[in-house]
């Protein structure tokens, strides 16, 4: 074996250094996938027309996030009107959903530490799926609380929403990381 390989393979043991390795490169693969597919299922630059006509899932996650929360609005007796990027309650407030409004940044982020992560496969298939459903249930959350009670110019510590957000999923998602590392460790010495 050559001096590289020999080097690669050494530090490649360290479970430490192949989880962080594992973790950066399938997050970047991840959030650059949903990058490239949003580019190239919006009209302009390079556009694959077959691809957004027929599997552009961004849209179909746009538009289930805006019917979802409309659903919730009407059944709490608000009167909603959306289109393809909009929501808004009449005599409230409003949103339009951006892309990054989906959460696939931290989806991504949880995806390759669920993925990366030293643990039985299926313990990390299930965690996984249930973080994901978590951050969409929180993210619908976000958008109902938005539609109702939102003001731009009454921002909380000068923090705009998607700060909020932002601040409250990833203390919500690290501590049940934490829970279920703890989880999952007892079962492996068990």
């Amino acid at each position: 074996m050559s001096y590289i390989s020999q080097t690669f393979y050494k530090i490649w043991k360290d479970a430490y250094i192949r989880f962080v390795i594992s973790f950066v490169s399938l997050y970047l693969i991840l959030y650059y996938f949903n990058e490239v597919y949003i580019g190239i299922t919006a009209k302009g630059g390079i556009y694959v027309p077959f691809l957004d006509q027929n599997l552009n899932y961004i849209k179909w996650w746009r538009n289930f996030s805006i019917q979802i929360t409309a659903d919730i609005l009407r059944w709490l007796g608000n009167i909603v009107y959306t289109n393809a990027t909009q929501l808004k309650v009449i005599g409230k407030s409003g949103f339009t959903l951006v892309y990054s409004c989906l959460g696939y940044g931290i989806m991504s982020a949880f995806t390759a530490f669920c993925i990366s992560f030293p643990s039985p496969f299926k313990y990390r298939v299930g965690f996984m799926l249930f973080g994901l459903i978590f951050i969409q249930i929180m993210n619908i959350g976000r958008f109902v609380l938005l539609s109702l009670y939102w003001n731009n110019h009454n921002r909380f510590l000068g923090l705009d929403h998607h700060d909020l957000f932002n601040i409250l999923i990833y203390i919500s998602l690290i501590v049940i990381s934490y829970l279920w590392i703890r989880h999952s460790s007892k079962i492996k010495n068990a």
